[in-house]
């Protein structure tokens, strides 16, 4: 792909797995060192908010530890750990761009000892059984196919009695605030993108997983059929982001 912009890619609903997969990593590897300042622009910073909203509802009882999957530029990592000192995170992803741009990250606010990042499937864990009191995923699931594939292998390395924490943009319920976001998706957000991106199309499929991804009460049920218990969601900027809150099962 060159700078002006001539990539495309179909989508998400028109490609296999696979393909879906190897998009992913490509559009994350390229639109790397924009990423943060666009996540911010683009969402007029709410999304600091909302992964504060986040931290919040975290709990560590058993292990005091938290893996975050696909944790990109490790934003979510950094604020469990600066929220609280007590906390060791584990923060996995499939772009080793990324991990790099996280790591400068962490290495500036000085918790090099407290988050570990490394390249890891979210389908394919590489930790043992009960590993983690939390596991969090931030602007992610709705780039894996296999949803509930995912979750469930969330749900192996969790604690029983511990949380799994989904934050994910979607389109807002009400019918003109949905159809409105929607314009913004497909249309005002690409043009927003593209004067800082070299790959402005990176931006168009982006916002395509967003307009596709499954309503609150789909993605709760969803959660439900891969074993999880007391779902609950939090709409938050008038539900254009929604994190959803499970808890693993104790065992009988």
């Amino acid at each position: 792909m060159g700078m002006n912009g001539s990539k495309r890619y179909r989508s998400a609903a028109e490609i296999s797995a696979p393909g879906q997969i190897g998009a992913v990593k490509e559009i994350f590897s390229t639109i790397t060192g924009e990423y943060d300042f666009l996540n911010h622009l683009l969402s007029l910073r709410r999304d600091i908010a909302w992964r504060k909203f986040a931290v919040r509802k975290m709990r560590f009882p058993r292990t005091g530890r938290l893996l975050d999957i696909a944790t990109g530029t490790a934003d979510l990592a950094i604020e469990a750990a600066s929220h609280d000192p007590s906390v060791g995170v584990v923060g996995i992803d499939i772009s080793r761009e990324m991990l790099c741009r996280g790591f400068r990250k962490i290495r500036r606010h000085n918790l090099c000892s407290r988050i570990q990042l490394m390249q890891a499937d979210a389908l394919h864990l590489p930790f043992p059984d009960h590993s983690f009191d939390l596991v969090s995923m931030a602007f992610g699931i709705r780039n894996i196919p296999n949803k509930t594939g995912a979750l469930r292998e969330m749900q192996r390395v969790t604690c029983p009695g511990g949380q799994i924490m989904i934050l994910e943009m979607t389109l807002p319920r009400g019918r003109w605030t949905g159809k409105f976001y929607s314009i913004y998706l497909r249309r005002i957000l690409p043009l927003l993108a593209r004067p800082f991106t070299k790959n402005p199309a990176a931006y168009i499929y982006l916002a395509d997983t967003i307009s596709r991804f499954p309503s609150p009460d789909s993605l709760a049920r969803i959660m439900e059929s891969a074993g999880l218990t007391d779902v609950e969601f939090y709409p938050l900027s008038g539900g254009i982001t929604c994190l959803h809150v499970g808890k693993v099962p104790n065992q009988a």
